[in-house]
């Protein structure tokens, strides 16, 4: 038998959630986090998925190499021109509503094209998932930059950007699974459904924070985009005439250009070329460069900021040392006939490529000045995505004459030009120390 418990007052009740209040606060930027994640992980599985079941598609269908380029290329077209768009959209509406939104529209698409049928329906709704996609990044990082202040962010957002490689490896290793054992439709059932499930989700867990709550976000708040700045226009002249500027936009470009190729045509290759199952070829040709990527964005990081700390051009060079160290392994992997090799070859490719991709922000930011960096970022971004929109189509028609395997190791030249060019302008541009940019603006020689 239980004895009586006399109700607790409310007094207390009031007094034990006042206690707790802060550490449901911490935790729950923590959870923000990790909702995020697992909405960025799909973002990057819808759109990974296609590449993996390139051969399905090819055998159903009876598309070519080029109109399978242009499958991918509909995504990466519409995702650059709109994300301009979707970033001054996103400093206006409210985030929560973008983010949800978004997640449901291209979870809807993919599950959209699974029904496809035709060419053109793989192209409309490829395109449509880029649209969708577009709103995701503008709006996740300023809610995550309102929850964690600059003593929790770089973590935050170390965390958040591993689902990008996690969604990459699911995307291509669960599609190419599913492809092969119950048909090319079932995984886009399957990720657009499970995304649909994650929005409802989201609807009851997500909340909106108030707009520049974090101290870092006011102190940089003037440096957000604004369409209304009647200066808007002088701003981009001021960014795009800044020699370090254009040389990083020009390097963006030419190391996206690599990376799509490889995402885009890397499943298929490994399934022409080695005679891989379209299981095996899915998960081979982004497990092991996506985990090395891994790794390699934790190195670069850290090996920027002890380079930085002794002068100016410390993050650009830790990008050079990942441009020209990936030269090789591109090379190898289309050179090569052992699979043992080849995979060696795109695990150290992946690392080279993380050292780079770890300070592509950083760097830029240190050359601009800080009420600028939103523009720049927004700019530097879509002329990349643009340039790896063309990656896909060019390869294809390439490939016709010289074979997948001379395309891929030929685009080692790529890297190793802008590698080369990365190499010129921090000598050129990026000299000094890094005390003249204490205050947050480029030294003089940098613009």
């Amino acid at each position: 038998m239980g004895g009586y418990s006399p109700p607790i007052p409310h007094h207390r009740i009031r007094e034990a959630r006042e206690f707790l209040k802060p550490a449901m606060k911490s935790n729950y930027k923590w959870l923000v986090v990790a909702l995020l994640w697992f909405v960025c992980f799909f973002n990057y599985a819808d759109r990974q998925a296609i590449f993996s079941v390139f051969p399905k598609l090819q055998e159903e269908m009876g598309l070519s190499n080029v109109q399978l380029s242009f499958v991918g290329a509909s995504f990466m077209y519409v995702y650059a021109l709109i994300g301009p768009i979707a970033g001054v959209i996103g400093d206006r509406l409210n985030r929560k509503f973008l983010i949800i939104s978004g997640l449901i529209f291209w979870s809807a698409v993919t599950i959209a094209t699974a029904l496809s049928t035709d060419y053109w329906h793989l192209v409309l709704f490829r395109a449509l998932e880029g649209f969708g996609e577009a709103f995701y990044f503008p709006a996740s990082m300023s809610l995550i930059s309102d929850y964690h202040g600059p003593e929790t962010k770089s973590r935050a957002m170390g965390i958040h950007q591993s689902s990008v490689y996690a969604g990459t490896i699911a995307g291509g290793a669960v599609a190419g699974f599913m492809g092969q054992h119950y048909g090319w439709r079932s995984g886009f059932y399957l990720f657009g459904s499970l995304g649909l499930l994650l929005g409802f989700v989201l609807l009851l867990a997500l909340k909106e924070p108030l707009r520049s709550k974090s101290a870092d976000v006011e102190a940089h708040a003037h440096a957000t985009l604004d369409l209304k700045r009647a200066n808007l226009w002088a701003d981009i002249r001021e960014i795009l005439g800044a020699p370090m500027v254009r040389i990083l936009i020009v390097v963006f470009v030419g190391a996206n250009f690599v990376a799509s190729i490889f995402l885009t045509w890397m499943p298929k290759f490994l399934f022409d070329k080695f005679k891989m199952s379209l299981s095996l070829a899915g998960a081979s040709a982004t497990t092991p460069a996506q985990l090395a990527s891994m790794t390699g964005v934790v190195v670069g990081g850290l090996l920027a900021d002890r380079l930085s700390r002794r002068y100016f051009g410390g993050r650009a060079v830790t990008q050079c040392i990942g441009l020209l160290g990936g030269v090789a392994f591109i090379f190898l992997t289309g050179w090569t006939l052992s699979i043992p090799i080849l995979i060696g070859a795109m695990i150290g490719f992946g690392f080279f490529k993380g050292l780079y991709d770890a300070n592509i922000w950083a760097t830029l930011y240190d050359v601009v000045k800080p009420e600028r960096r939103a523009t720049a970022l927004g700019l530097m971004n879509s002329i990349a995505w643009l340039g790896a929109a063309v990656a896909p189509t060019v390869i294809a028609y390439a490939s016709q004459s010289y074979g997948m395997s001379a395309c891929l190791s030929a685009s080692s030249l790529v890297y190793l030009c802008v590698g080369l060019l990365m190499a010129y302008g921090v000598r050129k541009f990026m000299r000094g120390s890094p005390k003249i940019n204490a205050a947050g603006a480029p030294a003089k020689s940098a613009i």
